[in-house]
């Protein structure tokens, strides 16, 4: 969110140097000192001074009228001029990086704008104002980056909110939300988090994985990535399950390059995160209530109607609820080939999630039938994990084959196996057949389809 400026430059600003007197630039300017570098407090108290100077001395009206470029161009002169008239004691390097602060500070979002910015950056996490941390390959680090306090925090919160049209207080103390580009944004203030504010920022990938991609880093090997491409063009229902920051969102657009582009593909998200390379693909988003908890639609709302709208293909970026219970109904009423992912830490908790998520529902059913919809709406449950060094694999795809009792079935097709660390710390495996066809191949072939018995065969190498 834009504050101040003129897109006509400085000329007819004036800078007013009475916050000098008494502040901290006074008493830095007074003391004479050349410092190459304010310590880190004084440089966040620099930074508010100089961004509290701005606003208050530049003409505001027309900035937001301005491009981004010309905008950062008019705060950058800004502060360096008040820097100038208040002599304050830093230059060169350090000049620089007060005024690209202060333009973070108006125009940004303050202290973590360059972590945003940072492509290795997937993750941006603000515990509180000492402590922000970053996720990059999948490793999360402590670093330097600070606010000056809980309310300086709190202030970058409501200008990421206000910009969406969306805003939190002690009545809604959780807000969740998708910024323009795509990234999510999770934002929490007391009483929900009684120590700090926090600030957690999911970065969009702009440049999505490939299949060929996830094989190069290790996340699955050429024998897997094989048999699920096959399974996505031959219509399999595949659930893909994993912890969070597992890669399963990744993995599903992988995946659903597999589609045949003749086919019409309707997704649903909350929020969008869906990146897909065909033409023919609708969008759906859920929404969360208005501030009256009105307006909201569900997954299970869209859902519904997705079902009206002569899909091919419907991909359910992540099952939270009770739309679970619709999904298996489409699954096992014409519409196979879905793509869904779900939080669970092994392949049957991911069936004892997705079991759970339709008694929430509500439907009147025993937990038998329930089952009995699972076993024959599901045909893979594929597991991600992310492992301490930060890598991400797939570690086990299971075939749901049906029920013995009241116990839905799995029989395991490939697994990852870890034979521990080399010397840099990095996990050491495979992946393995486990010697078992699907029972579904036959139905592949029925389809024009091939499951060649050598993908299955342990040891054999293609």
């Amino acid at each position: 969110m834009r504050h101040l400026g003129r897109s006509d430059g400085l000329a007819s600003f004036r800078f007013s140097t009475s916050r000098q007197e008494g502040g901290l630039a006074a008493r830095l300017a007074a003391d004479g000192q050349l410092l190459a570098r304010p310590s880190e407090r004084d440089e966040l108290t620099l930074v508010g001074e100089l961004h509290e100077a701005i606003l208050d001395t530049l003409d505001t009206a027309a900035l937001d009228a301005a491009p981004p470029d010309r905008a950062r161009e008019i705060v950058a002169e800004a502060a360096s001029q008040l820097i100038a008239e208040r002599q304050l004691p830093v230059h060169g390097e350090a000049r620089q990086r007060l005024i690209r602060a202060v333009v973070d500070e108006v125009l940004g979002l303050g202290p973590i704008q360059p972590l945003v910015e940072d492509e290795t950056v997937s993750e941006v996490m603000v515990n509180g104002p000492e402590h922000v941390y970053v996720e990059r390959n999948g490793v999360i680090t402590l670093t330097d980056v600070r606010f000056r306090d809980d309310e300086h925090v709190r202030r970058v919160a409501e200008r990421i909110l206000s910009a969406i049209g969306r805003r939190v207080d002690e009545a809604t103390p959780m807000v969740d939300a998708r910024l323009a580009d795509g990234s999510r944004v999770n934002i929490t203030i007391p009483p929900a988090t009684p120590d700090h504010p926090t600030i957690t920022i999911r970065k969009f990938r702009r440049d999505r994985y490939t299949i060929e991609d996830l094989i190069r880093v290790g996340t699955l090997d050429e024998r897997i990535a094989e048999f699920l491409g096959r399974c996505v063009t031959f219509r399999r229902n595949i659930l893909i399950s994993g912890g969070a920051g597992s890669g399963k969102t990744t993995l599903l657009n992988a995946l659903s390059a597999f589609i045949p582009r003749t086919e019409r593909i309707i997704t649903i998200e909350d929020p969008v995160e869906l990146s897909l390379q065909q033409r023919h693909v609708v969008r759906m988003e859920a929404r969360p209530p208005d501030m009256q908890g009105q307006h909201a639609i569900t997954q299970r709302d869209l859902l519904r109607n997705a079902l009206r709208m002569r899909p091919d293909r419907i991909i359910i970026g992540e099952i939270r609820g009770a739309e679970a219970f619709e999904m298996l109904q489409a699954m096992n009423t014409g519409h196979e080939g879905s793509l869904s992912t779900v939080h669970a830490n092994s392949t049957r908790d991911a069936l004892a999630r997705v079991e759970n998520m339709v008694l929430m529902s509500g439907v009147d059913l025993p937990v038998h039938a329930i089952r009995e919809q699972i076993a024959s709406a599901l045909d893979l449950v594929v597991q991600l994990q992310r492992f301490p060094d930060g890598s991400r694999r797939v570690v086990r795809v299971s075939e749901v084959t049906g029920m013995e009792g009241l116990t839905v079935t799995l029989q395991d097709l490939f697994v990852f196996r870890s034979v521990g660390l080399d010397a840099e710390g990095r996990v050491v495996g495979s992946f393995e057949p486990t010697g078992i066809r699907p029972t579904f191949s036959e139905q592949v072939e029925l389809q024009g389809g091939v499951l060649e018995p050598s993908l299955f065969l342990p040891g054999f190498r293609r």
